[in-house]
Parts: C-alpha cells; structure tokens; sequence
C-alpha cells in the first residue's frame, strides 16, 4: 500500500475513489480466480475454497481484524478529503460491552467507516481499550475475498449469532449497528434529519439481554455530500427500487455530487465535514428475556438521549436552532 506523505488534491480524490470501488474490482477477481481451476494453477481456488469451508463460521464469532489495514494511510487521505472527524462526550469504561446505534446511514456512511472501521480519526487514542465492530449486511461475509476484506476492518455481520458473540465474550466490544438499515439510505438528503427507529426497537432487546450499554451516536455532514434523486412511491423507479432491494438487500439510489474539476457534477462526494459525536452511554441491566414493556421503556429512553445529543451539537455543526429529528 502506497503511502504518499504530500498528496495533491487529485490523488486525494482518486484515493477517495479506492474504497468505493474496492468490492466492485472484488467481483472482477472472483471469476478470474475460479477461472483458474481450468488451468495448471487449479491448487490454488482449491485451497483457497477448502480454507473457506472451513473458516465459514469466523464472521459469527469476532471476524479476524487487522491493526495493519486498520492503519493504511489511504484512510487518512478520505479524512482529510471532506474531513472527518469524532467527538467524544464521555468516557466509555473497557470493563463494559456496549451496543451503539449509528445515525443517520446516508448514502454511503462515510463517517462511519472512517471513525469505526479505520484508525485514521484515532478511534483507540479516543477510546483506549475499546475494540469497535460496525455490523453490516450479513451477505456480505459470504463472498469470497470480500469477507476477508471487511473482517480485517473489524466489520462483523449484523446478524444475531455474530452480534451474541460479540456481546458474550470479553468486555470492552463496541458493537455499532446502523439501525434505519438500507431504507433510511432514501431518506438521505441534504438539510434532512429523517431517521427510521420509531419501530426499530430489535438493538434494544439485544442490549438487555447482555446488559450491553446503549451508546448513541449522531454523524452531522452525512447527508450533506450527495445530492439524491427521490421518486414518488406510486412512479415506476421506485417499485425498481423496492424490487432492487428485495433482490440484492440494498436500494438502487440515484445520487450525484462534484466531479474531478470545480464547477462539473460527477460521483465525487462534496467536501463538506463529517463529525461524529459519540454520546454518553445508556446504562442497561441485565435481562435474560426482557419483556416488551422494558423494551418500550428503554427504546424511548434511548431516542430521547437522541434527540439531546442532535439538540445540543445541531448549531455547533450546521444545523439551524430549529431543526429537530424526525422519527419514522
């Protein structure tokens, strides 16, 4: 990996490309790579597929992160693009284990990936002893190559078993879900604070049932570096949209931002800041089978730390002193 120590605008705008690209070349690699079971280098997809056989369960049980991609300094490079960056508010103690919820998606979760998934904003100088994990779609981890990929950044799968491991070995696990999923992605739009989690109360339960903490975290900026064509739900995109989803488990958005050059419109996100606050734990007790009541009660506290950590950073990080969240 290519470290440049000065680089230009321009590189740092191709770098930014990089991860977004990254899983596309992946799925240019794999029928390559197959395709070699039909020459002399066979012993090679063999091996490969007979280790991931055999490494199938890792992503359900803590993944395989890397220090060393953790640190590669084309992240630096993203932050620095728009930048990026992370506020604490409070300490989180290592002797706990914490569920946070991650608001708003957006389109892409730059601010996520960038504060949880990389060392490039100094997550474990900010919270010492704390090992981050950002749950993503569980389909992913079944994708040769791509799941080595993700697990080496320390993404785990957002299905239960993975999350329950997570939770139930050790302490000082961060396990940090997006909780408005891939339909909150539509709901991304400049100078909207749209947040599906009315009914999402799924992450809650999780957390009592292993006394996890509850951690909010709201990233201002995320939906401010595209620009998103929305479609009326009864106009025939949508229902493509809808099908898209149903299929590959994630919305076909049609989105724009700048180009390479001033003044041109491209698929380049806006460099605008992106800050992630990270709130004050929730505190949560231990309930092996919480009943709705708890749920209900501990949900509504949740939204409401919420709703005081957008309320007291919204005009600090661009937001008018009237905006509120919106829940759906």
């Amino acid at each position: 990996m290519p470290c440049f120590k000065q680089p230009t605008h321009f590189q740092s705008l191709i770098l930014l490309q990089w991860p977004l690209s990254y899983l596309a070349i992946f799925w240019i690699l794999q029928p390559l790579f197959i395709s070699l079971l039909f020459t002399s280098l066979w012993p090679l997809p063999v091996l490969y597929f007979t280790w991931l056989f055999l490494d199938w369960k890792t992503p359900e049980q803590g993944g395989r992160r890397s220090a060393w991609v953790r640190n590669w300094c084309a992240w630096t490079h993203i932050r620095d693009y728009f930048p990026i960056t992370i506020q604490k508010t409070k300490d989180l103690s290592p002797e706990h284990n914490y569920l946070m919820g991650v608001h708003p998606h957006g389109l892409l979760t730059f601010g996520a990936f960038c504060n949880f998934c990389t060392e490039a904003t100094g997550f474990s100088k900010v919270f010492p002893g704390i090992t981050p994990h950002l749950a993503t779609l569980s389909w992913f981890f079944k994708i040769p190559f791509v799941r080595e990929y993700l697990m080496a950044k320390g993404v785990c799968s957002v299905s239960q078993p993975a999350i329950d491991y997570l939770l139930s070995h050790g302490t000082g696990n961060l396990v940090g879900i997006v909780v408005g999923g891939v339909g909150e992605a539509l709901q991304s739009v400049p100078n909207t604070t749209t947040l599906i989690l009315q009914k999402r109360k799924g992450f809650v339960r999780t957390a009592l049932q292993h006394g996890a903490h509850l951690v909010p975290t709201f990233t201002f900026g995320e939906t401010e570096v595209y620009d998103q064509v929305q479609f009326h739900k009864d106009s025939w995109m949508y229902k493509f949209q809808s099908c898209f989803r149903r299929i590959f488990g994630f919305y076909f958005c049609v989105f724009y931002g700048r180009g390479f050059y001033p003044g041109t419109s491209g698929l380049l996100p806006y460099s605008l800041p992106i800050v992630t606050v990270v709130g004050e734990p929730l505190l949560v007790p231990k309930i092996e089978k919480p009943s709705q009541e708890v749920v209900d009660k501990y949900h509504a506290l949740y939204m409401d730390a919420l709703c005081k950590l957008f309320d007291r950073h919204k005009t600090q990080y661009g937001c008018s002193e009237t905006q509120k969240l919106l829940f759906l």
